[in-house]
């Protein structure tokens, strides 16, 4: 059940606000991990140091395991929210331009939506598919993301494939037995853990830890902030929001990674940002915050 009533809401607002914030951070750190370390490796390292932390987190809240089917959808949400997304994307994003990235990420509440309809968990809303449509508009305008230059098509079909399986996992959250945020992130963080370092192992990426402080700094920012609240943050958006209607977060993202890109990357704010982001606001606005909305979800 979906918690319901201004409690809720109010809930459910504070946490897509914290996962907004937190989650914004997470593309320059990654940045910053790659100068060091090969993509898929620091990847594992990450999700493996989070999910240590997260079972030390359960360990002090006394949260048993998941047994039977909750376990096995606890693994399967991780597989496909961290493993298989993050995978795709980190392949992706050796070729194609990180606008762009962020561009097709925007889609993320469009393919929940959509995924949510065809799965019979949500009611098909015009105001939804609109906002989703002007806020992924304000994201290319943002970013200006290089959509007339040479992209190679297995990475512009990896990112596709990372934008669905996010998206995927996302819904996949409404069928599974109820699992404190917690215990998921941590089952699944740990499933996505095996799963990066058989693709990096098959990769041939070097396994070393960093030796650099800036890295080190990355690598804990994306742990804790970037990894452990900004994914428990998302699961009790979800719970309280919905499927499509949690997946905004992805339009509001990649505004601040801008912003913090620009400050501590030393990245260009650019016009596009000034008339981007005011459209992305729009749209999450429209598809997401608007008043009354709750009276649209069943």
């Amino acid at each position: 059940m979906r918690p319901s009533g201004p409690t809720g809401e109010r809930t459910g607002l504070a946490a897509f606000a914290g996962c907004c914030l937190l989650g914004g951070g997470n593309a320059v750190g990654v940045r910053f991990s790659n100068r060091e370390l090969d993509p898929l490796w620091g990847a594992s390292v990450r999700f493996g140091a989070a999910a240590l932390l997260l079972l030390a987190v359960m360990a002090a809240m006394r949260l048993a395991l998941p047994r039977g089917r909750a376990l096995a959808g606890a693994v399967l949400y991780g597989v496909l929210n961290f493993g298989v997304t993050f995978a795709l994307a980190y392949y992706a994003l050796v070729h194609v331009h990180a606008g762009l990235g962020q561009t097709l990420l925007a889609l993320v509440p469009l393919a929940a939506l959509l995924l949510a309809v065809a799965q019979r968990q949500e009611p098909f809303r015009k105001s939804a598919l609109l906002g989703t449509l002007v806020a992924a508009a304000g994201v290319a305008v943002a970013s200006r993301a290089p959509l007339q230059g040479g992209v190679p098509l297995l990475s512009l079909l990896a990112l596709l494939g990372a934008v669905l399986s996010f998206a995927e996992a996302t819904v996949l959250v409404h069928r599974l037995p109820p699992v404190h945020p917690v215990t998921m992130n941590a089952v699944g963080m740990g499933a996505a853990t095996a799963l990066l370092l058989a693709g990096s192992l098959a990769a041939g990426d070097t396994w070393r830890l960093p030796e650099r402080a800036v890295t080190w700094g990355a690598l804990a920012y994306m742990v804790v902030a970037g990894s452990v609240l900004t994914f428990v943050f998302y699961l009790v958006v979800v719970r309280h929001w919905g499927a499509s209607r949690a997946a905004y977060v992805f339009v509001v993202i990649p505004v601040i990674t801008i912003v913090l890109s620009a400050w501590l990357d030393d990245e260009e704010l650019t016009a596009g940002l000034l008339l981007g982001a005011p459209l992305v606001m729009a749209g999450v606005h429209l598809g997401a915050l608007r008043p009354g909305r709750r009276r649209d979800t069943p």
